[in-house]
């Protein structure tokens, strides 16, 4: 067994990780099966097929050759596997894969090829004896480390490509583990007898799980956002409205962002971590109204000059509370995105918002893209002062607003998915109907 011990710590260490990782996962009540969960799947079988083939070529005159050269294809075969499946997780985690199905489908075709490679050019492996063990050698050998080297090279480009749209902690994760397989795979290259590809196999699954995919981490940012919704609904139902405008707004700030990304827009600001950042921000938009008195917030007619600048208070107001309740928060974009939404979402198009009379893209896209979402939910909804507007009334106000109040480009594919905005609209109304919250 002296000859597989790299090998066989290797697999513990993974194995305990699965084991753990499939515990926390099943607590974090997370269903479905991901990348993740396909390239720890990937990363187990090609440790057992190394640890495996690392004891067979040391024995070739006892292993029967049709076992040890099926052993040592398998390994070749998931190790590319594993590294095919890398190079998807950080395409995805960079939310770079293709849109279509189709275009999805061609990332196989070079994989593939290379599995076809390997396998017609594994009956010429050859076991050479070397000083401290015997390794294999030969074609196939040299196809999978080629891939291996290729999907490494690929994956940094990757990486680096996208390295500024990804969450601070995940840059440092994913480019650690990148480097360890880099030189790993070097040193394997230069040094064949050397086996310690288990080592960059394991370093990857570790770094990726401690930095991304640790299920209670991802239970407790569930919480902060349960606890964050809580803290919004609070201050909702303030303001006699009829409750649900923090879920709505959410829902159409979702589907503008999503529709904007389908249309090329700013493809390369709205990742997956900017929209998740941006959907958990947008219920904090008017958390400064915890500040305003009732008698302000509640009032049916017509405000004052002086309550409503009391009331316009609230952006400001805010900010500063989102900074002081959240300033250690270890999610700098979340928190950005939160007070940029909180202070400016009143801003207008042609600087005669408040509070800072931002216009045009002075103003923060996020706070432009809330400003949608929250007049449309204002004027479609029952107020304190005044009764919901009829759907065309209020697609009619985004439409007069445009190049004045809203961002021309912004507000025109808000009307162009106007379908899916009434049909959220209408399923929410449904959703309250079933479930009323009670205001204050």
């Amino acid at each position: 067994m002296s000859d597989c011990k790299l090998q066989l710590g290797c697999l513990c260490v993974v194995g305990y990780l699965a084991l753990v990782y499939c515990r926390e996962r099943r607590h974090a009540s997370h269903r479905g099966l991901t990348l993740y969960d396909l390239l720890l799947l990937m990363g187990i079988h090609s440790l057992v097929w190394d640890t495996v083939t690392a004891v067979t070529v040391n024995y070739l005159d006892t292993v029967p050759p049709l076992f040890n050269l099926a052993a040592h294809g398998l390994f070749l075969l998931s190790l590319d596997g594993f590294v095919f499946l890398l190079l998807l997780y950080i395409l995805s985690m960079g939310d770079s894969l293709p849109v279509t199905p189709r275009r999805r489908a061609l990332l196989f075709v070079p994989f593939a090829v290379v599995v076809a490679l390997v396998l017609l050019s594994l009956g010429g492996l050859e076991y050479r004896h070397g000083v401290i063990t015997n390794y294999s050698m030969g074609v196939a050998v040299y196809f999978c480390f080629g891939t291996v080297a290729v999907s490494i090279l690929l994956s940094l480009a990757a990486f680096a490509r996208r390295w500024r749209y990804l969450e601070s902690h995940k840059r440092v994760g994913v480019f650690t583990s990148l480097c360890v397989l880099a030189l790993v795979t070097g040193l394997q290259m230069l040094m064949p007898e050397l086996l310690i590809t288990s080592l960059g196999v394991t370093m990857i699954l570790l770094g990726t799980y401690m930095n991304h995919e640790d299920p209670a981490l991802r239970h407790l940012a569930e919480s902060r956002n349960e606890m964050v919704q809580g803290f919004a609904t609070l201050v909702e139902n303030r303001d006699g409205s009829t409750g649900g405008h923090i879920r709505r707004t959410t829902l159409y700030v979702e589907l503008l962002v999503k529709a904007l990304r389908d249309r090329g827009y700013y493809r390369e600001i709205f990742t997956k971590d900017y929209l998740r950042s941006l959907c958990q921000a947008a219920p904090m938009h008017d958390i400064g109204k915890i500040a305003v008195p009732d008698a302000i917030l509640q009032k049916p007619g017509r405000l004052t000059e002086e309550e409503f600048a009391a009331m316009k208070r609230h952006t400001v107001d805010g900010e500063r509370i989102i900074r002081q309740t959240f300033s250690n928060m270890d999610d700098p974009q979340y928190t950005r995105l939160c007070c940029q939404i909180a202070r400016s979402h009143h801003e207008k198009w042609n600087g005669r918002g408040y509070p800072d009379g931002l216009a045009g893209e002075d103003i923060p896209l996020c706070a432009r893209i809330m400003s949608i979402a929250d007049v449309f939910d204002a004027v479609s909804e029952d107020r304190c002062y005044r009764p919901a507007m009829p759907l065309d009334q209020c697609f009619a106000i985004i439409e007069q607003g445009k190049g004045t109040d809203f961002d021309p480009l912004l507000a025109q594919v808000f009307l162009d998915i106007r379908p899916e905005v009434e049909k959220t609209y209408y399923g929410a109304a449904r959703q309250q109907a079933l479930h009323p919250q009670p205001n204050s």
